[in-house]
């Protein structure tokens, strides 16, 4: 059982005691913590109303009665969107003028996870110091609950998908009609999730000839690891090695990481997806960019060539967006497929990331491996150390970080180690008892040999400690 209270929201595995995993108790008290948060945030006779929206996974009709009803209890309204997506929700709460969101997914934790990802009044993830508030109320209960006569209400709403796919065409940088034209033949993996419901859509909109639909039923039962690696879509690559397909799109559960795959079969690569849609908008609208500190520097690359300068952040959305803000840039996102276009809304997106991406490639007249091609190739290491509860995850990064004390260091999200043109980035995982070890080189065998080599000093840190 696990229980992560974290900057990406209340993440648990289902089921086992209170406080040790997100058991029915624990999703009222987080619930009722954030609403009585936004009652705060927003004082007055309300009544303030609260979006909420799910992905596919099999706890989750339990989950969303569980918080419509806290909701309801504190005197707040809810709008619920049912099955839905991350950034369907994200559009949805200022849509609504609502006072907050809660999306319940565990993005792309397996099928025993799931979480409250939790949104401000602009439809953006909350900061890490508003997130701090609702776990002090969390932990001390602090919540009034509303008199009979002033309990929140309750609908549904089926609508905001549609809406969402249709402020996606109307973008001008969307061009719907060279896309048509281009008669693309399309396989889609949504792993069984609501990206079964939304990426078909959205595809149909676009007028793309062909739609291949593989794991596209929301039943929860994911069909493989729902985190889109080329490790685990073998299915999709399968499919694509037939050689009767233009593309392969893939996202994870609820729909905010986009992965792709070649008409060769060829994984266009999680980090290349932010840098072939970045290349596509800063021809059309030169500007700034930004993108974590574990994400390929391809993407500075293709922004200084477009007379743009890059910006990284720290890991998670939430900083992505404050530093894109802050910059003001006109694409950012994660190397993890995590796109996000500020003209549409300030969250990552995968169902942008495909209207953009089969923009640029129809206009191009190129095949996906073609246009893959084009860009600089570097090539990142994702790699994890799984954590128990004694390792002290500080002590150990502070030691790597003694040990390299002479390369250039940045410390603003765990430990990132510039090697010449290599680099090597730990930090704690916000979603995960790991640390995630991802290193960056012009060759695979090198960045896999930077992996090793840190990982090597990372497990003797923890053996001496031992």
């Amino acid at each position: 059982m696990a229980l992560i209270k974290s900057i990406s929201g209340i993440r648990g595995t289902i089921g086992g005691r209170t406080g040790e995993g997100l058991t029915p108790l624990d999703v009222v008290k987080f619930s009722a913590a954030f609403g009585q948060w936004l009652r705060t945030r927003q004082p007055g006779d309300g009544p303030h109303t609260v979006v909420i929206g799910r992905d596919g996974r099999l706890s989750g009709g339990m989950v969303s009665q569980l918080v419509s009803a806290t909701l309801q209890g504190l005197g707040l309204n809810v709008i619920d969107l049912g099955l839905s997506t991350t950034p369907t929700v994200e559009m949805a709460v200022p849509g609504e003028k609502a006072a907050g969101g809660i999306i319940l997914t565990a993005s792309h934790n397996p099928i025993q996870w799931n979480a409250l990802k939790l949104l401000n009044e602009k439809g953006e993830f909350i900061s890490a110091a508003d997130g701090a508030e609702v776990l002090a109320l969390a932990e001390s209960e602090a919540f009034e609950f509303a008199d009979v006569r002033k309990l929140g209400s309750y609908r549904t709403d089926a609508t905001w998908l549609q809406k969402h796919i249709d402020a996606i065409l109307a973008l001008p940088l969307v061009d719907r009609e060279a896309v048509a034209a281009r008669k693309f033949r399309i396989v889609v993996d949504a792993v069984n999730s609501t990206g079964g419901l939304a990426v078909p859509m959205l595809l149909e909109a676009l007028g793309v000839e062909t739609i291949q639909k593989l794991h596209c039923e929301p039943t929860g039962n994911f069909a493989h690891n729902p985190e889109p690696l080329p490790e685990n879509l073998r299915d999709i690559i399968k499919e694509m090695e037939r050689g009767a397909f233009d593309l392969g799109v893939v996202v994870d559960p609820d729909v905010d990481r986009l992965a792709l795959i070649c008409e060769d079969g060829s994984p266009f690569g999680e980090e290349y997806t932010l840098v072939a849609v970045a290349d596509y908008v800063l021809k059309n609208k030169p500007g700034n960019t930004v993108s974590n500190l574990s994400s390929t520097v391809a993407l500075r690359d293709v922004t200084q060539k477009h007379g743009g300068t890059h910006y990284a952040s720290a890991v998670g959305e939430v900083n992505v967006v404050e530093m894109m803000n802050e910059v003001g840039a006109v694409i950012g996102g994660e190397g993890n497929g995590g796109i996000i276009y500020p003209d549409l809304h300030s969250g990552r997106d995968a169902l942008v990331g495909i209207a953009l991406f089969l923009t640029h490639l129809a206009k191009s007249g190129k095949s996906a491996s073609v246009l893959r091609r084009t860009y600089p190739s570097y090539y990142i290491s994702k790699n994890k150390i799984e954590l128990t509860p004694e390792i002290d995850v500080d002590a150990v990064l502070e030691r790597i970080k003694s040990k390299y004390a002479r390369n250039p260091i940045n410390t603003i999200d765990g430990v990132k180690i510039e090697f010449d043109k290599e680099w090597v980035h730990l930090r704690k995982s916000n979603t995960e008892p790991i640390i995630r070890i991802y290193s960056e080189s012009d060759t695979l065998a090198t960045a896999d040999h930077l992996a090793g080599k840190i990982i090597a000093d990372i497990k003797e840190v923890i053996s001496a400690k031992m």
